[in-house]
């Protein structure tokens, strides 16, 4: 007992550390959303711009109120959120099933590969008005748009999520007789699955950006087209109470996402306690 003792206290380093408080991590975002609340407020008193540039946070929050209480918000919201969620699914479903053929056959990838280049490396701004074109004026273009956003870190991820699925397990399932069918199912989708949520999780938030491009090129509902009509009225509280409605869907699906990530990955949690 005295050697344990004495070893313990030449030896501080190998003492256990308390672990960070659970408690302040929960509290840091909203300490740090109280400073930022503070300091809009105090750039609003000192008068450095006129209210109708920085209105301070009452103004937005009876704002909020007001869009709230007569359904224009929800009305708005709704629409741009069928768009994002349509336009998630549609880009995530192709990004997936053309980044696994991509990913099995690299005449496909050559031949591919200059087109989803060139749409990749183009801005969504500089081909939306196409889209608005070919696809009007109503939700579809900006679901295409959104669509069209997403699919580009999809589809890379599942390459390289698939790619990366080491070749002796490839090896192990052509020893046990596996179909292709079992080799999906058991073997490259699990070993792919980290790669994939992380793109979901990127596409997420990618798609809520590609939904509201196109209501700012062309729309008549949409959180996009309130802040263009609020900018057009210099009713600055009504684009902030937009923008921070946007950043909440975003911030919501990126959540969605993490909690299908934590119900997907288990398996991983309970080999590492094993």
């Amino acid at each position: 007992m005295q050697e344990s003792t004495l070893r313990t206290t030449l030896n501080p380093i190998q003492r256990d550390t308390p672990a960070p408080k659970s408690w302040v991590r929960r509290w840091i975002p909203v300490i740090v959303i109280l400073g930022l609340l503070i300091a809009w407020q105090i750039v609003t008193m000192l008068e450095i711009y006129p209210t109708f540039i920085i209105p301070p946070p009452i103004n937005v929050a009876e704002k909020f109120y007001d869009v709230l209480l007569d359904g224009r918000l929800w009305t708005h919201t709704q629409a741009t959120l069928s768009a994002v969620l349509s336009g998630l699914a549609a880009g995530v479903s192709l990004g997936l099933v053309l980044g696994y053929l991509i990913a099995k056959n690299r005449l496909l990838e050559d031949s591919l590969a200059p087109v989803i280049i060139a749409l990749q490396s183009t801005p969504i701004v500089a081909y939306a008005p196409l889209l608005m074109i070919w696809f009007g004026s109503g939700p579809t273009s900006k679901i295409v748009t959104s669509a069209l956003i997403v699919f580009f870190p999809t589809l890379m991820n599942t390459v390289v999520g698939i790619r990366n699925v080491p070749q002796p397990l490839h090896d192990l399932m052509r020893a046990l007789r596996a179909t292709r069918w079992q080799t999906f199912i058991k073997l490259e989708v699990p070993a792919a699955m980290p790669v994939l949520i992380g793109g979901l999780k990127i596409s997420a938030t990618l798609a809520v950006i590609g939904a509201v491009v196109g209501e700012f090129i062309g729309a008549n509902a949409g959180l996009g087209f309130l802040i263009t009509l609020a900018r057009s009225q210099y009713d600055t509280a009504l684009v902030i109470v937009a923008v921070l409605t946007l950043a909440f869907i975003a911030r919501i699906l990126y959540w969605l996402v993490t909690l299908l990530e934590r119900h997907l990955l288990a398996w991983q949690s309970r080999a590492r306690a094993g």
